[in-house]
């Protein structure tokens, strides 16, 4: 998938020490996750990652994980971060979408965390369809920021 000059595809275990020093960027009082988290994450068969790439460099990156079978399918969005310099370009909403493009196909509610401060998260969640359902107090560590449990209804 493109976005503008974005491309979007699957996170190799390459690309993990550069998502790892956006996580230092952009969640620096929320425990950051590292390379070896990434390639964790992407070692897992039920879980799809992807990464935004302007030119040679990973701007922005994005994770799911598809749970459940047959009518207990859902969806966990674990992460998505932009580059601030690439932030309000349209790499967020290509990560997205290429996330609940997985998601519909796999069937099932979609759901995610999000600070309950971030506004451009909020904004960008609630235009495709998530809602909040629930608040977790002092979710993100070691900050103890609150979140918002949100929840997209399965696309029939």
């Amino acid at each position: 998938m493109i976005a503008g000059t974005v491309q979007i595809r699957a996170m190799a275990p390459a690309d993990t020490v550069r998502c790892a020093a956006l996580e230092q960027v952009l969640f620096p009082g929320d425990d950051p996750w590292t390379a070896e988290m990434f390639t964790a994450e992407i070692a897992a068969a039920h879980n799809h990652y992807v990464v935004a790439r302007a030119d040679s460099t990973v701007v922005g990156y994005a994770g799911i994980a598809l749970l459940g079978r047959r009518s207990q399918r859902e969806s966990e969005i674990h992460t998505i971060g932009v580059n601030p310099a690439h932030q309000g370009s349209g790499t967020g909403r290509a990560l997205l979408a290429e996330l609940l493009t997985v998601a519909d196909a796999h069937g099932g509610p979609v759901f995610l965390e999000v600070r309950t401060d971030n506004d451009r998260a909020l904004d960008l969640y609630a235009h495709h369809g998530f809602s909040v359902v629930a608040t977790r107090r002092g979710y993100y560590r070691p900050s103890g920021a609150d979140a918002f449990t949100m929840r997209r209804e399965p696309v029939s």
